[in-house]
Formats: C-alpha cells, structure tokens, sequence
C-alpha cells in the first residue's frame, strides 16, 4: 500500500485531508480554516528537509505542554492561579491566613444547613454561585493538585480535613447540585 504524499510539503505521510487536499499532520495543524487563505497556504511550497527537526518535535494538540503539565501535577506543583485561601509565592501555594479562614467558614456553613442555600452563602462570601461551587469542590483545599482528571499530593498545605472535603463532596451529590 503507497503512502499518500503531502501537497505542501511533498512528505510521504498525509493521513489529513482539508478541502480535498492531502496533507502531512504538520502542515495541516498549520492550514488555514478559510478556503481563500487556504488557496494560499497549499501553493507556498515547502521542502519537507527545512521542516524535518519541527516535525519531529511537532506534538498537535498541545500533548507536549500537556505531557508536562502532567508531570508538574504529579511532582504536586500547582498549575495555575491561586485558589481563594492560598497565595501564590515563588511557584508553590502559601495559606493566606485570613482568606483561609474564609475557606474553612464557607465549608462549614454549607455543612451546617440540612438543605444550604447557595445563594446566601455566595453573596456572604461576594461569590457567584457556580464561583462558590468551585470552591466546595477544589481539591486544591485537601492539599491535593488535580490535573487531567488525576489527583496527586500537593506540595502546600490543606484548609480542610479529608472528612470535611468528602462530607461536602457526598452532600453536593445527594443534593443533586453539580
């Protein structure tokens, strides 16, 4: 079986297709979305040899950041902005002593009411509500790091015990709030 050839660059490996063209995965992660601009791309040649050290370092899709972002969560580095309660100090989440306090008062609240009212605790707390469902779901507050749907152990403190977290997390459910 012959392998079909990219028409930009002349590689023989085109598995995509964009407006009946075939092409490489490189230069199709490159092609414009338009068919007038497309028009252009397709004609600018190229020589598949200038491109060969991009390609072979080419990952679509962002597997490459997403492969190291994977490894920062599993080292227990955090990923992005600091969660309400923790500041952000040279890479690794500090506790902000009185923002933390406000953490632990918001799980305890929705803990304490048989059927809480998001609404109020939120606007207490000067949240949104989908802002303050954030909060009572983080992992982030266990001292854990969550990426891809895998959790890791954190290198900053909790706010809230384990059996806090899971006692929320299991009244979120049974309240059918998500």
């Amino acid at each position: 079986m012959q392998k079909e050839v990219c028409y930009k660059c002349g590689i023989s490996d085109a598995n995509n297709e964009k407006f009946g063209v075939k092409l490489c995965s490189f230069c199709y992660a490159f092609a414009p979305e338009k068919i007038k601009e497309f028009q252009s791309y397709k004609e600018e040649k190229v020589d598949f040899h200038l491109i060969d050290t991009y390609r072979k370092n080419f990952s679509p899709n962002g597997e490459r950041q997403k492969r190291g972002m994977s490894e920062k969560a599993s080292l227990g580095k955090v990923m992005s902005r600091a969660p309400l309660g923790y500041k952000l100090v040279g890479g690794t989440l500090v506790l902000d002593k009185e923002k933390s306090l406000e953490v632990r008062e918001i799980f305890d609240e929705f803990l304490s009411e048989e059927k809480p009212k998001l609404n109020h605790i939120a606007e207490k707390h000067n949240l949104s509500i989908n802002g303050l469902k954030k909060v009572l779901k983080n992992f982030s507050y266990l001292g854990k790091v969550k990426f891809n749907n895998q959790i890791h152990q954190g290198e900053h403190s909790p706010i809230v015990s384990s059996t806090i977290f899971n006692h929320t997390q299991d009244k979120l459910r049974n309240l059918g709030i998500k």
